[in-house]
């Protein structure tokens, strides 16, 4: 199988001609499915007074871990049936012995990244920054090493990222990086995953109206929460749709995804209480999101990958 620059295969070159149908088909199942969870959420307790169920999680957690995050690789599987599709171009081979490179990115990028804008958000917001981390020590047992504590979770991160958070980011990735993006792309590739971020930013907002990510108790909610999160998804989802058409395979941007959500919370460990939970300094904060526009900026505009 040759390949089209900058990794890409001629299997994930784009089709001639936009399939409306097929997308329509998509995004009513992934949004369907997505929002009539979302709303069992709703009356079973929301976020804060959901009853425990298996292993004592609570059944929000269980719901949006199951239906809302495989509502998309639903979505792929029930477009193809629907529309006589096919099983040709699932993108779930891993190539990995081919992309070390790119799935070694995947890996170690979104912890950088996240890193670096949650600083960003403390030198700009210094006022909430607690260099002692009191709430984290204040758990800890007397005499246990906070550093000690730090390292470890930072390694689980790395550990359980690239494994369980995976498995679970697979559930949207199937669909989103899988399957829609390759029906966006006769838009032009660039369009095509500025358009699919804002896409994945909107499925998330049943469940920030429910207060998730970003709680209630800021300025404009839920709306600007809803903004907040597009905001993320069209920076972060370059870099996914990058990793993921250089390999031709869905699991490097899996890994993306398993990686940003295994660090998402990192810089909340140095936060102070009452700190703006819509600017940051968590990974959905849009101040921390900003060193992602240089990498979405530098990709988007340089990598052949999404040259038409």
């Amino acid at each position: 199988m040759s390949t089209v620059g900058d990794g890409r295969t001629e299997s994930n070159a784009r089709s001639e001609s936009f399939e409306p149908r097929r997308v329509s088909v998509f995004l009513l199942v992934a949004f369907g499915l997505a929002g009539a969870t979302a709303l069992a959420v709703s009356l079973t307790g929301g976020l804060t007074n959901s009853p425990p169920v298996v292993f004592g999680l609570p059944l929000w957690l269980v719901l949006v871990s199951t239906f809302y995050m495989f509502s998309p690789s639903v979505a792929n599987v029930v477009t193809r049936l629907v529309t006589g599709e096919g099983w040709a171009d699932l993108r779930v081979r891993p190539a990995l012995r081919s992309n070390v490179g790119t799935y070694l990115l995947a890996w170690l990028v979104p912890g950088l990244f996240i890193a670096v804008g949650a600083a960003l958000f403390f030198a700009l917001f210094p006022a909430y920054f607690d260099p002692d981390a009191t709430a984290l020590r204040g758990v800890l047992p007397a005499g246990t090493s906070f550093e000690l504590v730090l390292v470890a979770q930072i390694a689980q991160a790395l550990v359980l990222g690239a494994t369980v958070n995976t498995a679970f980011a697979f559930g949207e990735e199937f669909g989103w990086r899988g399957y829609l993006l390759q029906k966006l792309l006769p838009l032009g590739p660039r369009r095509a995953v500025l358009l699919l971020g804002v896409v994945w930013g909107a499925w998330h907002w049943p469940l920030i109206a429910l207060g998730y990510n970003y709680g209630f108790d800021y300025p404009g909610a839920p709306w600007t929460g809803f903004l907040a999160m597009v905001w993320m998804t069209t920076m972060v989802g370059v870099f996914l749709a990058w990793v993921a058409l250089r390999a031709d395979s869905v699991w490097p941007a899996a890994l993306g995804h398993g990686m940003f959500n295994a660090f998402a919370g990192l810089g909340s460990v140095f936060a102070t209480t009452g700190t703006p939970s819509l600017l940051g300094p968590t990974a959905v904060g849009v101040v921390t999101v900003v060193p992602w526009v240089f990498v979405a900026a530098a990709l988007v505009f340089r990598s052949s990958a999404f040259e038409a």
